[in-house]
């Protein structure tokens, strides 16, 4: 019996050298909490220096939280970077002032646990204060001579109503009690500031290089579905303090851009209430406001969806687009009939562009590593920063653009990632994951993050398939709205006539596909593991709808759900929204279904996923599991439960796709914390 025990654990010590090195060299769950990334990028405007923020991964020895964004400058003269403001911090909303000896940025840097406006010397100090909103600060513009800064916040709480929720009169009135977003002038030198707004809300705010006039987005009111919806955008004029609306663009507002002698404004809207999302560019005069339909949309036949603006000078445009799985830089002058391509698709998946004296910047990345600072100039692009050095040891999979037909004809673009050790001839479990939206898309960069499992589950020999289904952006305002009013219909077959392909070119065993997503991606995997339940062996449904009756009832974007996804209220076809809900077919659903959702999510209430529980509880026939995040809204904020997602997510396909479902993974699953 000695022999016996000693045996295998001699063994296992033999094993265990070898254990570490397997583990650095693929991509594991716990991996993904050390990558860094730069999140924004912004050029000073004599084109010497780019303010990016790198985001940190949060220790998981620290208490639960999010990640931090550090502050760093870039020298392009001399090719040096170093942080300016770092540590436990998150900075975000860089700018420069016009002279470009100071950076700007917003942050919570000291007690008062309000987010300010700082400052910073580009020769060095410490950030400084330059507004003091006793209420936080939610947005920023800086007036041109540097002298004044508009801000957006909110008025401080009634004092009445301080008092009475502090004898325990704290009672929530749902909606009514929003306070709006007013827009601030506070005078830096004297430290006066004066609100000049009221009854209505701002969400984002650009002063003119003239200093005439500050543009803003503004809604009635202080609602998720406002701002998604009836955002319009209103000149501020600062001699009188009127405010004007310029355009009334029908549905979802963007970003906006002054043109450099503030004569027109650019901005990114959608080109009718049903289109689902912002995303074609127009011009504006300034002051003189044209009716809608008179403005040029620069982007009209454009199969792609615009999705950052910047101007090269007076008269030319720069702005990204998505193209199905790419992204682009492409260049508009004014006067010309179409623009014109200076980064082509497949180079690099870019977010944001800021430009000055001739360069362009942004953050960038590829299918190799997440998002770095990146520039263009002279018809060259280059990488500035390495983030992850550590990424080189790392073996990564084949990843490629895929297309492939619908079975209505329609071309579908997809981003396939290949199994690590992957075997020509050899069939292999599939995860298709859905993104959300569905006014999303994925893009054929980096696309390994806790939600998506992408680089982790093919190194542990799953195909990945990431469809942008019609409905997606990236392909026009048609593709858009080929899905109005048709939810789950043709544009979950598309997903399906993806999974076939694979199947027929004998990559994937039909018998082992899963599916999984969030948010709409999550209502896509309800709707797979129930009303299609014969095509998938393992489902997760992350914050997704199960419920479309109850779901349009209960959740805080109801307008937009009307306008750009049903084009009907609930009571004028209760059957039509009935059928397109994951619950009414629970009863026939045979696959393995793990839902997960944050108890605290406006967006898709958390009985959707109760509903589907109990729904799959008591009338379907497979294993079905719920997991809550205390305290997360719609999709994880803190890293302890970034991380439970997506080793818990893994361990359900590995369960059910590879190891044919011999018993239901474990409650607590063990974490990679090491």
């Amino acid at each position: 019996m000695m022999k016996q025990f000693i045996r295998p654990v001699y063994v296992f010590l033999l094993l265990l050298p070898l254990l570490p090195l397997r583990a650095q060299d693929v991509l594991t769950e716990r991996n993904i909490f050390d990558l860094r990334q730069v999140i924004e990028a912004e050029i000073s405007p004599d084109g010497r220096f780019v303010a990016y923020s790198v985001l940190v991964p949060r220790p998981f020895t620290e208490s639960p939280g999010g990640d931090y964004r550090e502050l760093h400058i870039y020298d392009l003269s001399s090719g040096s970077a170093r942080a300016y403001v770092a540590g436990k911090k998150v900075v975000y909303r860089l700018g420069w002032s016009r002279d470009s000896r100071m950076i700007t940025f917003m942050a919570n840097l000291d007690a008062s646990n309000q987010t300010q406006v700082y400052g910073i010397r580009l020769d060095g100090g410490e950030a400084f204060p330059l507004t003091d909103s006793p209420t936080g600060v939610m947005g920023y513009t800086l007036r041109p001579d540097g002298a004044e800064i508009a801000y957006i916040a909110t008025e401080e709480a009634d004092p009445k109503q301080k008092k009475l929720a502090a004898m325990g009169f704290n009672v929530e009135i749902y909606e009514e009690l929003n306070p709006d977003r007013n827009i601030y002038i506070h005078n830096i030198a004297s430290g006066e500031t004066r609100q000049v707004t009221r009854d209505v809300s701002a969400f984002d705010i650009a002063w003119s290089p003239d200093g005439k006039y500050v543009a803003a987005a503004i809604a009635p009111e202080n609602l998720v579905d406002h701002s998604y919806m009836f955002k319009r955008i209103h000149l501020l004029d600062l001699a009188t303090g009127t405010l004007t609306k310029l355009v009334d663009n029908p549905g979802k507002l963007g970003d906006m851009a002054w043109s450099p002698d503030g004569r027109r404004l650019a901005f990114i809207s959608a080109v009718a209430v049903w289109d689902s999302k912002e995303g074609s560019v127009f011009v504006a005069d300034v002051p003189v406001a044209r009716a809608f339909t008179e403005l040029r949309n620069y982007s009209d036949g454009f199969e792609g969806t615009v999705t950052d603006i910047a101007w090269k000078d007076n008269s030319t445009l720069l702005f990204t687009a998505e193209e199905g799985v790419d992204i682009t830089l492409r260049e508009q002058v004014l006067d010309a009939p179409s623009s014109r391509m200076l980064i082509e698709g497949g180079k690099v998946v870019l977010r944001g562009v800021s430009h000055s004296k001739g360069t362009s910047v942004f953050a960038a990345s590829t299918p190799e590593h997440p998002f770095e600072l990146c520039t263009w100039r002279d018809g060259s692009l280059q990488r500035l920063t390495i983030s992850n050095d550590w990424l080189r040891d790392i073996r990564l999979a084949k990843q490629e653009r895929f297309a492939y037909e619908a079975r209505d004809g329609l071309r579908i673009t997809a981003v396939l990632m290949y199994p690590l050790d992957y075997e020509p001839g050899k069939k292999y479990p599939l995860i298709v994951d859905i993104h959300g939206g569905p006014e999303s898309a994925y893009h054929n960069g980096w696309v390994t993050s806790y939600g998506n499992w992408g680089q982790v589950a093919a190194a542990k020999g799953y195909f990945v398939f990431m469809p942008n289904y019609r409905a997606s952006t990236g392909r026009g305002v048609a593709y858009l709205k080929e899905s109005l009013g048709d939810l789950a219909g043709k544009e979950f077959t598309d997903v399906l006539d993806g999974v076939d392909v694979l199947v027929d070119r004998g990559y994937v065993d039909a018998d082992r596909v899963g599916i999984g997503g969030g948010s709409y991606g999550g209502y896509f995997s309800a709707w797979g593991a129930t009303r299609h339940t014969d095509r998938f062996a393992a489902a997760v449904v992350f914050v997704g709808v199960s419920n479309q009756i109850s779901k349009r009832n209960t959740t805080d974007i109801p307008y937009e759900d009307y306008y750009v996804h049903w084009g009907i209220w609930t009571h004028e076809d209760v059957e039509k929204v009935w059928d397109r809900s994951p619950v009414k077919w629970a009863g026939q659903s045979k696959t393995p279904t793990l839902i997960l959702h944050g108890k605290e999510d406006p967006r898709v209430h958390p009985s959707q996923s109760l509903e589907l529980y109990r729904s799959l509880k008591v009338h379907g026939k497979a294993p079905v599991r719920l997991v809550w995040y205390p305290g997360e809204g719609h999709g994880n904020r803190r890293n302890p439960a970034r991380l439970d997602y997506i080793v818990r997510t893994m361990q359900w396909f590995d369960t059910y796709l590879k190891d044919n479902g011999k018993e239901i993974p474990p409650v607590i699953p063990e974490y990679p914390l090491d």
